[in-house]
């Protein structure tokens, strides 16, 4: 027996992901999975639809107590006191040399602020938050919870169907959240997600998962959709991947992530990170993020180098066929001069040079309910 194998945890809906038919793949060390009928397939219902992704491996996290709010500015580069009751704000955990740790989403709670965190990376947070906050602040990993998100433009009728509470689910808009009852679960619901579409995002009790999951997919609009149909579609909404197209070798601005250090940080800074983030707002970077369309049928894969001419000038971080646009796309990193939309580029893949050129992102419209 080997002691150093380490088994893939379980979610909460294994046993109902496999009813379904899901082919199942270990992914930030959980079994998720991949798809059910087909990637495409799913990421068009969703489109279309309403595709309900179960997302309880991301790490969904507490912080409470005197001089919460405080505690977490100088950790995080965002403004709380802007931060209305129920209000949900994108965020970005950086290393003292600005590099991104991680990226997260913020929610103000009647008693504290709620967090969600990468799966990937959430071990790896979880021991960041409790060595920078102060001992009188708490952090709970609210590991009872699971975490599924309904995409898609007919999420809010199917999930309308089934929440009650103190206002309409019709209330929400873009990034604000609230406390409903769910099929009779207590759940906290958000209008936001990872697709680009309407959607929302619902954190409730592990054990309730499976009643709400068969009931939002016993709605005519709802089918299951699994990691594929996410990877794809958040890729087309032009949204980076942490581990993929971020990491702790990228700061905010080179990735376009400013807008999640907030304006009051960005000149007063007290934060992790802030004198690179301030250094490269007033100078620029020496590269950036961008999108790419890929001319033919062949999708460019991250790692793929990229050339202008012949001149390597940088590389591909996320990159596949999109079901929508019938094209390949990929998301890149290239010398800043280099990033003008329309730029002509070449990508290198299995020894050919595939032609490319800059566009703009997100690739596919949003369509958020702001």
């Amino acid at each position: 027996m080997d002691l150093d194998v380490v088994e893939p945890w379980l979610l909460p809906l294994d046993v109902w992901h496999r009813a379904k038919g899901g082919r199942m793949v270990e992914f930030a060390g959980y079994m998720m999975p991949v798809q059910y009928e087909g990637i495409i397939a799913e990421h068009l219902w969703t489109r279309e639809n309403a595709g309900l992704f179960d997302v309880s491996h991301m790490g969904q996290l507490f912080v409470s107590g005197e001089g919460a709010e405080a505690a977490l500015e100088a950790v995080l580069p965002i403004d709380l006191s802007t931060l209305l009751l129920g209000a949900v704000r994108y965020s970005l955990l950086l290393d003292e040399n600005g590099g991104i740790l991680d990226d997260l989403m913020v929610a103000r709670w009647a008693q504290g602020f709620y967090l969600v965190v990468n799966g990937a990376t959430k071990w790896d947070d979880i021991g960041t938050f409790r060595e920078l906050l102060p001992d009188e602040v708490t952090l709970n990993h609210l590991d009872d919870r699971a975490l599924l998100a309904i995409q898609g433009p007919k999420a809010f009728a199917a999930l309308d169907r089934h929440v009650s509470g103190e206002h309409p689910l019709s209330a929400l808009t873009f990034m604000k959240g609230g406390r409903f009852s769910l099929g009779g679960v207590e759940a906290w619901i958000s209008r936001s997600g990872y697709t680009g579409e309407d959607g929302f995002e619902i954190s409730l009790p592990s054990e309730a998962a499976g009643h709400v999951a068969d009931l939002l997919c016993g709605e005519a609009e709802v089918k299951p959709a699994g990691l594929g149909a996410r990877d794809s579609l958040r890729l087309e909404a032009g949204l980076p991947l942490y581990g993929h197209d971020l990491s702790s070798e990228t700061g905010p601005v080179d990735a376009g992530l400013q807008f999640g250090v907030n304006k009051r940080r960005r000149v007063e800074g007290g934060f992790p990170g802030a004198a690179r983030v301030q250094a490269d707002l007033a100078n620029g970077t020496a590269r950036r993020r961008i999108g790419l369309a890929l001319e033919g049928r062949m999708a460019a894969r991250e790692g793929a180098k990229i050339f202008s001419g012949n001149q390597e000038v940088g590389i591909v971080t996320s990159g596949g066929f999109s079901p929508s646009l019938q094209h390949p796309i990929a998301m890149a990193y290239v010398d800043t001069a280099l990033a003008a939309e329309g730029t002509a580029l070449s990508i290198e893949m299995r020894g050919k040079r595939l032609d490319a050129k800059v566009v703009s992102m997100p690739f596919v419209p949003h369509r958020y309910h702001r």
